[in-house]
């Protein structure tokens, strides 16, 4: 069997059917049994072992929820059996650090891990960090193969190794929800960048050069050097696995010892060549997403093209890698970015929430089907031990998923999964008023006099921003007075700093507690 099957592993249930693939020898038939209790065979097939690299692959009946299994291969004499194999959902979680963060790291750790012991039928995996140069067929290493998870062992590892929270979190209340076995399966590594997660289908499709040569590049005492080349300044001589993105680094730094899950890789493919394709003829059920905060400050404007090309390349490799058994319309949910610095004037992370947004503000759009987003920016987390990028509260992160899951991969057509959002927005000249309609019922928590601003110009570029404080919230409405300004108002953005809250204080959220996520 390839490396990411083994003992308590749980498989894709029906509709689709699990792909299941190994080596052999070449030209050899290899015959998978699936056999429930009492050795009972409830499935068998062949499949035979083809070139160049001598790997059989068979795709199994779709089966109904549960378990335990037994599933064999055999070719001649020799035969591997792995046991206590479930049926169930399974889903990739991938990102940087605050998606590689452990059960080990949140707040209400040690509650969190003592809980593990109730949840046998959620299954975890981790994949090693690993990168290549060229697109591998199967893992390198695995951090951790398939199991149940205990609170020490596995669930809280260490710091930034395994098992991921948000992952953990959202695993385990879907299984709260849903009833039946989750599989989850953690490729995440630390301050990494979207291009590397990227093949060269999506740099190609956004502009983007594939091949920057084999280093990583880092800043010059981490100050942003101009985009004019792909990784700004110059490489100290450190292994790679030293090599730092800029600013963070400093951040992490200052909190952290400088730890190779902290600090990625930045060149281009590589860990979608040695984590995501590996992975590809995993029969999957949906992603989560936690990654962005290296692309605030490394071609932040290009991530409203390379975040919706990576999906969707995704989406097609998976639907290929698995026979299509992977619906071509994978839900996607990801966590919009939290916060960095509180007192920041920097508008890289609010430039960032939007790309990820695709620039539409609130997702699923139509550039961005079949996806759900968290918003996080109220999360924020000054005083974290692990540096204030990231934030302990992944319980509420995981809540927010979970909505997002239930609503698109679930089909809960009446669960309310976003915050609210303007509808239009009617200005009336003489009383110097802006009144913005929202989606949905409002409730405000904190008059902000900074959350809106109007964009007040005579011309469209460059733009001045100005306050627009807050006069009244009505049920859908609020009222914005536009004091500052005398010439024509031109756009309207909230929430749009780098911390934007206190922590679960932003100005508006609907009666579920969702906010209303930030907009241009």
């Amino acid at each position: 069997f390839a490396s990411y099957y083994g003992d308590h592993m749980v498989l894709q249930k029906k509709p689709s059917g699990a792909v299941v693939w190994g080596h052999g020898e070449l030209g050899a038939v290899v015959t998978v049994t699936l056999s429930g209790a009492g050795g009972l065979i409830i499935m068998e097939k062949t499949a035979q072992v083809k070139g160049p690299s001598g790997t059989w692959t068979t795709v199994l009946d779709p089966m109904d929820r549960g378990g335990p299994y037994a599933l064999t291969a055999e070719q001649g004499v020799e035969n591997v059996t792995l046991r206590d194999i479930y049926f169930g959902d399974v889903w990739l979680c991938s990102g940087q650090s605050n998606m590689a963060m452990t059960v080990l790291q949140v707040a209400n750790a040690s509650q969190e891990l003592a809980m593990a012991s109730r949840y046998p039928y959620v299954r975890i995996f981790a994949a090693a960090p690993a990168r290549s140069d060229v697109e591998l067929e199967d893992l390198e290493r695995i951090d951790l193969p398939w199991s149940i998870p205990t609170a020490a062992e596995n669930l809280g590892h260490g710091n930034f190794t395994y098992f991921s929270a948000v992952c953990w979190l959202l695993g385990r209340s879907l299984y709260e929800a849903l009833g039946f076995p989750i599989g989850l399966v953690e490729v995440a590594w630390g301050g990494t960048p979207i291009e590397a997660w990227s093949s060269r289908r999506v740099l190609q499709a956004c502009g983007l050069p594939e091949d920057t040569g084999r280093h990583i590049w880092v800043g010059k005492g981490g100050k942003e050097e101009p985009q004019s080349s792909l990784w700004h300044g110059a490489c100290f001589n450190l292994k790679p696995a030293l090599c730092f993105a800029p600013p963070l680094s400093l951040a992490l730094s200052s909190s952290t010892s400088p730890h190779q899950h902290l600090s990625g890789p930045q060149t281009p493919s590589v860990l979608w060549n040695a984590m995501i394709h590996p992975l590809l003829n995993m029969t999957l059920r949906g992603v989560a997403w936690y990654q962005g905060e290296a692309n605030a400050f490394l071609h932040t404007d290009q991530y409203n093209c390379t975040f919706p090309a990576l999906i969707a390349d995704w989406r097609r490799a998976f639907h290929a890698g698995s026979a299509g058994q992977t619906e071509l319309l994978l839900p996607f949910g990801f966590v919009q970015l939290s916060t960095y610095r509180r007192r920041s004037a920097d508008d890289s992370f609010a430039r960032l929430r939007w790309h990820q947004t695709a620039d539409l503000g609130v997702v699923p759009n139509a550039r961005m089907p079949s996806t759900f987003m968290a918003v996080a920016m109220d999360l924020g987390d000054e005083h974290s031990p692990y540096g204030s990028i990231h934030p302990r509260d992944k319980q509420n992160v995981a809540h927010r998923l979970l909505l997002g899951a239930r609503a698109v991969a679930y089909g809960d057509k009446d669960l309310v999964f976003q915050g609210p959002y303007p509808t239009r927005a009617i200005l009336e000249v003489t009383r110097g008023l802006l009144n913005v309609t929202y989606s949905q019922e409002l409730i405000c928590r904190q008059r902000d006099a900074q959350a809106f601003e109007v964009c007040c110009s005579s011309q469209a570029s460059p733009c001045q921003w100005l306050p627009a404080p807050v006069v009244a919230v009505g049920s859908r409405t609020v009222t914005l007075a536009l004091s500052g300004c005398r010439t024509l108002v031109l756009g309207l953005r909230y929430a749009w700093a780098e911390w934007p809250c206190e922590y679960q204080a932003c100005p508006l959220y609907n009666p579920q507690g969702l906010p209303a996520p930030p907009f241009l």
